[in-house]
């Protein structure tokens, strides 16, 4: 893609540059050399060196953490983070969950969880497909049943997602799951944030054909989730 950038834009890329060169850690440029896959460690490291120089979420609104940045720069950002190698921040928490928090969560949501984010205090998975239920994800079966009142409202999610990246890492999981079986399929389908530590859950790798673990099945047994961490409206995840 041929681009003509003003002097504004090559200054910034120059800086960009300039910071990547001067500040990924040689170690990870070590592991990337001898072709050792990074771990979680390595990819926090390098997202924490982002997030104290403010470019972590370079698509996010300012008012959320974001840099501000119009389209040229952030097309710079990524054009010279994939030269240099340099792991982008994860897509599961700023491509996924984080915009739909910030687009679609209560003020409290917004405040517990997108600073978290930011910092790379929680390291966030996606629980979408399931056995049966990829390409027709609407046909998804996992389900979440209300109970309790008040402080103790929850739901008890039972179900099974698969092929779950970087489940076997991840603090949280952000899930489609069933609140309606009435009506289409489409509707009944409610957005929820699952702790993974939540009594319940059982996260089962699935060994690739070199003997790598990158995918999982994650199994829900009677999981207690407060109902505070649904997101937006019950029955409409699909909308």
């Amino acid at each position: 893609m041929d681009m003509e950038f003003s002097p504004e834009d090559l200054a910034f890329q120059k800086e960009v540059r300039d910071f990547i060169a001067e500040n990924y850690p040689a170690e990870l440029r070590g592991k990337q050399d001898e072709g050792d896959e990074l771990t979680k460690e390595d990819f926090l490291a390098w997202h924490k060196i982002l997030y104290k120089k403010g470019w972590v979420a370079p698509a996010w609104p300012v008012e959320y953490g974001g840099t501000g940045w119009d389209p040229i720069k952030r097309y710079i950002f990524d054009q010279e983070m994939n030269a240099a190698g340099a792991p982008p921040p994860i897509a599961f928490a700023f491509s996924m969950v984080g915009p739909v928090l910030y687009t679609f969560a209560n003020q409290a949501q917004k405040d517990h969880f997108l600073p978290r984010i930011l910092s790379g205090e929680e390291f966030w998975c996606q629980g979408f497909s399931e056995p049966g239920s990829g390409s027709d994800l609407a046909s998804l079966r996992t389900s979440a049943r209300r109970e309790g009142e008040g402080e103790d409202e929850h739901y008890v999610v039972d179900g099974q997602k698969i092929w779950t990246t970087t489940a076997h890492l991840a603090d949280w999981v952000f899930a489609l799951v069933r609140t309606d079986g009435t009506g289409s399929k489409q509707h009944g389908i409610s957005f929820l944030l699952i702790d993974l530590k939540s009594p319940g859950i059982t996260v089962r790798p699935i060994r690739s054909i070199d003997g790598t673990n990158h995918v999982n099945e994650v199994f829900f047994e009677e999981v207690k989730v407060p109902a505070s961490q649904l997101v937006g409206e019950e029955n409409q995840g699909w909308e």
